[in-house]
């Protein structure tokens, strides 16, 4: 089973076509035997959770049941949506992943498939952070935890990383890439002020589903904000 996420960036005049597309590429999507699940998502403005939306960034996550390695975003995000990126869109973005271990539910789907609970990433990571924020809870969230994922830019290994979402301040995930599983998990579990957050999202139960996945970064295509991010690590 692959993943791929693709991240995409509208012209400025385009924009109302960004927010069109959210509607359209999922008909595209849903007609597509070769996906079984697929996310149409907004982003963030700094690479992680964030109030304020990029309105000219948005993101697609597919699970695939074949192997798209050799295939072009073009090819296995279907005809209709690679013509539309090419009218839209300055940058297109995609990278594929292999899921090796996780916990957790998106949807009430173990979307993934069964993961383990243990991994031996060799190489670059990547890790899907996925919440829905309880409604009583937004105030803690955006309080505790934004301010420190903010951190992760500066952390040892770091090399790339997203905020994306189904619904704005409610269903939030980040997605971050690191040079190997050392540095992802010394950010994760080292660093007092977000473990002692991650402490306080489980006592408080600030969430009613999560999610965490770490992915085998397997190959990217294109580029953002016009360079590829990845291209010194694979």
């Amino acid at each position: 089973m692959q993943t791929s996420l693709t991240i995409v960036r509208y012209k400025y005049w385009a924009i109302p076509f960004a927010f069109l597309s959210m509607f359209l590429f999922r008909i595209s999507l849903q007609f597509n035997r070769k996906i079984s699940f697929y996310k149409l998502m907004g982003s963030g403005k700094n690479g992680t959770f964030d109030k304020s939306p990029d309105v000219k960034q948005w993101a697609i996550l597919c699970v695939h049941s074949n192997n798209i390695l050799e295939q072009s975003t073009d090819e296995f995000l279907g005809g209709f949506i690679s013509t539309w990126f090419s009218f839209f869109t300055t940058d297109v973005f995609s990278i594929i992943l292999e899921p090796i271990m996780g916990h957790g539910l998106w949807d009430k789907k173990e979307v993934f498939g069964k993961l383990s609970s243990k991994s031996e990433i060799v190489g670059p990571v990547a890790t899907l952070t996925r919440a829905t924020i309880r409604l009583n809870k937004m105030k803690y969230f955006w309080e505790n935890v934004a301010p420190v994922a903010k951190n992760m830019n500066g952390a040892k290994g770091f090399v790339f990383s997203v905020g994306i979402g189904e619904v704005p301040w409610i269903k939030q995930a980040t997605f971050s890439i690191w040079e190997t599983a050392d540095d992802m998990k010394s950010f994760a579990y080292k660093m007092k002020a977000h473990s002692e957050v991650v402490k306080k999202t489980r006592e408080e139960n600030w969430y009613s589903e999560e999610l965490f996945v770490r992915f085998k970064v397997l190959k990217t295509n294109g580029t953002i904000h016009g360079i590829n991010p990845l291209k010194r690590i694979l």
